[in-house]
């Protein structure tokens, strides 16, 4: 019909426990510890006990991630050096640590006109490489602060992509895109809870491998719940 508005149709999916089977932050610090500093694996005492601190709500999660960063990797690091082992990284949670079902899915969506999205709290700097793998090319993830000489700090630039800010963002990058919210469709596919404010937004909200709490709050919902295979 003349002058009515192209829909975009937009797949976004959570990354961690959604289309991986595990987490990978903790995984990339040490992946990226054994290859560029393994003496700072000794300090990995210090890291539990930061971790502590987060359970005891002592520390906020941005704080946590940023303390983890730099004990384990240093307080700032080259970008040559990183894309080496962010690119080693990739291929390592591609082969052992991801759902083929997840791919199956994300290619399936792919081909029916999805645009698809990786949105996640881990840090962009990693996820880039995984989702380019898998021929993603839109990241919207928690961002690294780069300093004057463009090494890569220790540091959050902004928010950490995690429960109401991974909202936040996504509908941030809705603008930069220049996406009209009311022309879009929009499903959601994620493992946690912490997704409900995105899973209510969308219009398709998927629970993929659902925690418990979030198992318990899609049959509240009437959300669709996806068990990958293994």
């Amino acid at each position: 019909m003349k002058g009515a508005r192209m829909v975009v149709r937009l797949a976004i999916y959570d990354m961690d426990r959604t289309i991986t089977r595990r987490g990978t932050y903790t995984p990339f610090l040490i992946h990226a510890a054994l290859r560029l500093a393994p003496w700072r694996l000794l300090l990995a005492p210090v890291v539990i006990l930061a971790f502590i601190a987060y359970a005891l709500k002592a520390i906020s999660r941005a704080r946590l991630k940023e303390f983890n960063q730099h004990m384990l990797l240093g307080p700032a690091l080259r970008r040559d050096r990183l894309a080496r082992v962010t690119k080693s990284f990739a291929e390592a949670t591609l082969a052992g640590n991801f759902y083929a079902d997840a791919a199956r899915r994300i290619e399936a969506d792919r081909a029916a006109g999805w645009r698809v999205v990786i949105a996640t709290a881990s840090y962009r700097l990693y996820v880039e490489d995984i989702a380019r793998a898998l021929g993603v090319t839109d990241v919207i993830a928690t961002n690294s602060l780069a300093g004057l000489d463009q090494r890569i700090l220790a540091r959050i630039d902004g928010e950490n992509c995690y429960g109401p800010a991974k909202l936040r963002m996504i509908r941030s990058w809705l603008i930069d895109q220049k996406i009209d919210r009311e022309a879009a469709e929009i499903r959601f596919y994620s493992d946690h809870v912490s997704d409900a404010p995105v899973l209510e937004w969308a219009d398709e909200p998927f629970a993929v491998c659902p925690s418990p709490k979030l198992r318990r709050l899609a049959v509240q919902r009437g959300w669709e719940i996806i068990d990958w295979q293994e």
